[in-house]
């Protein structure tokens, strides 16, 4: 079965609410945002005033804020289908975040843990094993390393980021993040 152009961004950012939920409470809030950040810490075993730990908390702090803005909430906290408008909307509303670009540039910045401005097929699958905490295939490494060479580079990785929030395409790269859709 193909799943409608319209549905590829909701099932993505549906894959992406149920990896985030961390106490399976059917809700995000503020804690499961900190929670994915130590995650990355951890895994990349950054101290917590490395400038890349600073970047990624302000980053989800900022995100997270965005996405109750365009959620209309009164409540921290969202519910699946809160959080799926919400993140449509704030994808497209760059009047105060570049949710994708500015995701893809922090995130880089963590993966990228040798900082030779490229992803390494280790560096992927720890992100992919450590962080997001998935078994999906490293053929999407592949996928996202569009030039063939071997590594990710930020361009590329930025450019996956995008068409995970923005893209209908269930075959683009950034689909590909948690498995094909």
């Amino acid at each position: 079965m193909t799943i409608a152009a319209q549905d590829v961004i909701t099932a993505k950012l549906e894959r992406t609410f149920d990896t985030m939920d961390a106490n399976n409470d059917g809700y995000l809030d503020w804690s499961d945002y900190q929670h994915l950040a130590e995650r990355y810490i951890q895994a990349y075993k950054l101290s917590k005033d490395d400038r890349r730990a600073r970047a990624l908390h302000a980053y989800f702090q900022t995100y997270w804020l965005e996405l109750l803005r365009h959620a209309g909430v009164q409540q921290d906290r969202l519910s699946k289908d809160e959080f799926i408008t919400a993140n449509r909307l704030a994808s497209v509303d760059t009047s105060r975040l570049n949710l994708a670009d500015g995701a893809g540039h922090v995130v880089f910045d963590v993966i990228d843990a040798d900082e030779d401005n490229e992803i390494s097929k280790d560096e992927f699958a720890r992100f992919l094993k450590d962080v997001w905490k998935t078994d999906a295939p490293m053929d999407t490494f592949t996928q996202l390393d569009t030039d063939g060479d071997g590594a990710i580079s930020r361009m590329e990785f930025v450019r996956a980021v995008r068409e995970h929030f923005l893209s209908d395409n269930p075959d683009a790269p950034g689909s590909l993040f948690f498995g094909h859709v």
